[in-house]
C-alpha cells in the first residue's frame, strides 16, 4: 500500500509559488525538490518539463501532478504547492491550476511509480480534501490533510 507520508517530507510543501507561467512553476518547484531533497534542480526541471511536452498533467478541478523520473533516485519523492494565482495547466476541464502535486522517481521504480500517481490523483480527486488544502496556509495543516485523509481514504 502507498503511503503518502513515505513519499512526502513535512518540509516539502510551498504554501504560495507566486509564478506567471506554468513554466516558471516547474522552476520554481525544481528549486524546491533541490532544496528539500537534494536533487539537481536542473535536471528535475528538464524531466518534469519533457514529462509536460508529453502531454499535460492538469488533471481537472484545479489540481495538476507534474511527475518525472529520474536516474540518481533511491525513492520516490513527493512536494505539494499551492500558486497564488491559478495557471493554465493544459487541463481537459480548461480549468486553471492552484494545486500541484509533484512525484519525482527513480528510473526503475515502476509499478510503484503508478501507484503513487494513483494514490495522490485519487487524493486529489477529492472535493473535500481541495476544499481543506485550498482554504489553508498553514504548512502542518496540509500535511496533515495531504496525509491523514489518504489513509483514511485509502482504509
Amino acid at each position: 500500500l502507498m503511503i503518502v507520508s513515505e513519499i512526502l517530507s513535512p518540509e516539502a510543501i510551498i504554501t504560495s509559488i507566486n509564478a506567471s507561467s506554468k513554466k516558471r512553476v516547474l522552476q520554481e518547484i525544481s528549486i524546491a525538490v533541490e532544496n528539500f531533497y537534494g536533487l539537481n534542480q536542473t535536471e528535475v526541471f528538464l524531466a518534469l518539463q519533457e514529462r509536460e511536452d508529453l502531454g499535460p498533467t492538469g488533471m481537472g478541478h484545479g489540481v495538476a501532478i507534474p511527475h518525472a523520473r529520474i536516474s540518481s533516485l533511491k525513492s520516490i519523492k513527493g512536494l505539494f504547492a499551492k500558486l497564488i494565482k491559478p495557471l493554465d495547466f493544459g487541463s481537459m476541464d480548461s480549468q486553471n491550476v492552484d494545486l500541484v502535486f509533484v512525484l519525482i522517481a527513480p528510473h526503475e521504480s515502476g509499478a510503484n511509480h503508478l501507484k503513487a500517481l494513483a494514490k495522490i490523483s485519487r487524493i486529489l480527486r477529492n472535493k473535500s480534501t481541495c476544499e481543506k488544502l485550498r482554504s489553508t496556509v498553514d504548512k502542518s495543516a496540509l500535511y496533515s490533510i495531504l496525509t491523514t485523509d489518504a489513509e483514511i481514504q485509502a482504509a
